[in-house]
């Protein structure tokens, strides 16, 4: 019944932010929503740093977790030159560990452009590092390359196309992903002072790829056990094994859908995006025994963070 209750949730955030928009403003929505974006490119000029924290409920990739919840603290910085270049860099803490707390982190370069006011796009080069008892479902991918386009329609809807090419570590295929979404932003200026700015933003992606990093996870993590558990190691493996030409393969991934919402005051910026991802394509219960084996599975971030 969980999935009935999304649309309906998207449909009451979509109302809420037409209300807002409508009485919170004695500008034009548009008007506003184009002021907004002007002073926000005008900012986005200029070099800026941000520096955050967020917490991720569970480790969730491309609709899949594993049946051990995994929240992770994620420690954040990035430098944004004025022409758009970035450099980032993030760490993943695991607080419900006994050991081994610090689970890995990530190091980006990247470049944000604008092609018109309302076409824009992003390229970027990220090394991901994991320890060798990393449990998350993504943790056989070394680095990812990433390119992304958005196209604001009249201020009404926002199409977004990314494509990641992800290189995998121990000899295993490297996995291509596409992802495509739309999305509409409302906002409310002036909530507590005449200055800050409250955002809210619902979207629907779906993901597609190959799943590499599914096989790679299964092999080196999921059934790397103990030697009373060989037989099982081995069994699963072989099952694997029989459908690698099928996780190869250019699928369907997941639908995700999401309503991040910011609020910015000054240099303080607070963030709070659930999602609910519905997967598609997964491997047989058999072989994913101890995995999430519903269709959908609901998480969220929530995190703050300062800019200057």
């Amino acid at each position: 019944m969980k999935i009935f209750y999304v649309p309906l949730l998207f449909l009451l955030l979509i109302c809420t932010g037409r209300a807002f928009a409508q009485t919170t403003s004695t500008e034009d929505p548009e008007d506003l929503l184009d002021k907004l974006e002007n002073q926000a490119k005008e900012q986005d000029k200029k070099a800026s740093f941000k520096i955050g924290v967020n917490y991720l409920s569970n480790n969730v990739f491309m609709g899949r977790a594993d049946t051990v919840r995994t929240p992770t603290i994620l420690p954040e910085m990035k430098y944004i030159f004025k022409n758009g270049i970035y450099l980032a860099a993030t760490a993943d803490y695991i607080p419900n560990r006994v050991t081994n707390k610090l689970d890995g982190g990530s190091a980006a370069f990247g470049y944000d452009f604008d092609i018109t006011d309302d076409f824009t796009g992003g390229v970027s080069f990220t090394k991901l590092f994991y320890t060798a008892n990393s449990t998350q479902i993504g943790s056989a991918i070394g680095s990812t390359i990433n390119a992304n386009l958005s196209y604001n329609i009249a201020d009404v809807i926002t199409p977004i196309v990314s494509v990641d090419y992800n290189f995998l570590k121990q000899d295993f295929g490297h996995d291509i992903f596409l992802n495509a979404g739309i999305s509409h932003d409302f906002a409310i200026e002036g909530i507590f002072g005449n200055k800050d700015l409250f955002i809210i933003s619902p979207s629907a992606n779906l993901n597609a790829g190959t799943q590499n990093f599914y096989d790679a996870y299964f092999v080196l993590k999921k059934y790397k056990l103990t030697k009373k558990a060989l037989a099982l190691e081995q069994a699963a493996e072989s099952l694997i094994i029989k459908r690698e030409d099928q996780l190869s393969k250019f699928k369907l991934l997941d639908y995700e859908l999401s309503a991040p919402i910011e609020y910015k005051a000054g240099v303080l910026i607070l963030s709070f995006t659930p999602t609910y991802a519905i997967a598609e394509n997964k491997l047989p219960p058999r072989v994913t025994k101890g995995m999430v084996n519903t269709s959908g599975i609901f998480y969220f971030e929530v995190g703050a963070a300062l800019k200057f």
